[in-house]
């Protein structure tokens, strides 16, 4: 049974954007803005950057990646035939809703910057713990409140998370018995992750309940050599 409509409706996905070729459109401020979190993403992705002119910052970012393919030239829709997804980044509406029209005649999925009703897809704020990523969406209506989120997950979550999660694939192989059981083990292994009880190997909860019932004792036994002591000091005291 399919659940109500929500208020975002944009169905989230990962892209493996190193297989795919990208196409992106503007060589200024919001260019380099898109190309820095395609590289920050992706950073093996093949990128063809098409504009009449480059920011002195975007041709130094581009250096730094091989496969980055700058072409100082005019856009023309010829471009799209090598592209499996295009980035519009100019400060031209008009040429904008020119490629969104030749890249869905294309079956291309594109991304139109500051231009929610020509976009495809949109650019996600992103938290990024080693292997964990985080994409934050508001559906395009504020990246401002994207950003303030994505910041306070970024303080929230501690870097050794990505130590657990290295971990994790030998912990699933040495797990046994049946799904159910399986899913129990993982819930305590991350419990701790949660605020609640970490997982505890079997031997260490025995010396952990050994230690304490010594404790225990120990403390049982000062409890009524205590009250022996105290017993025959009150006898001393009353001793005429």
């Amino acid at each position: 049974m399919l659940s109500p409509p929500s208020a975002n409706p944009l169905f989230p996905v990962f892209l493996k954007l190193e297989q795919l070729r990208v196409l992106l459109v503007g060589g200024g401020n919001v260019g380099l803005e898109k190309l820095t979190a395609i590289l920050r993403s992706s950073p093996a992705t093949a990128v063809t950057v098409v504009s009449i002119t480059f920011l002195p910052t975007l041709r130094e970012l581009a250096a730094r990646y091989p496969q980055v393919q700058l072409r100082e030239e005019p856009y023309t829709d010829e471009l799209l035939e090598q592209a499996d997804i295009v980035f519009a980044a100019t400060d031209d509406p008009a040429l904008h809703a020119r490629i969104k029209q030749a890249a869905r005649s294309r079956h291309l999925l594109v991304n139109v910057a500051d231009t929610p009703p020509l976009c495809d897809f949109y650019l996600s704020s992103v938290v990024q713990k080693g292997a964990l990523k985080i994409a934050v969406s508001t559906n395009g209506q504020s990246p401002t409140v994207a950003k303030r989120v994505r910041a306070v997950l970024e303080e929230a979550l501690p870097e050794e998370l990505d130590a657990v999660l290295q971990k994790m694939p030998a912990i699933r192989q040495q797990l046994t018995g049946d799904f159910a059981a399986k899913v129990r083990t993982l819930n305590a292994v991350t419990a701790g992750l949660a605020g609640g009880p970490g997982y505890e190997a079997p031997a260490t909860r025995r010396w952990r309940r050994l230690a304490w019932g010594a404790l225990l004792a120990a403390g049982a036994l000062a409890t009524v050599q205590a009250r022996a002591w105290l017993s025959s000091s009150d006898s001393k005291d009353q001793t005429p």
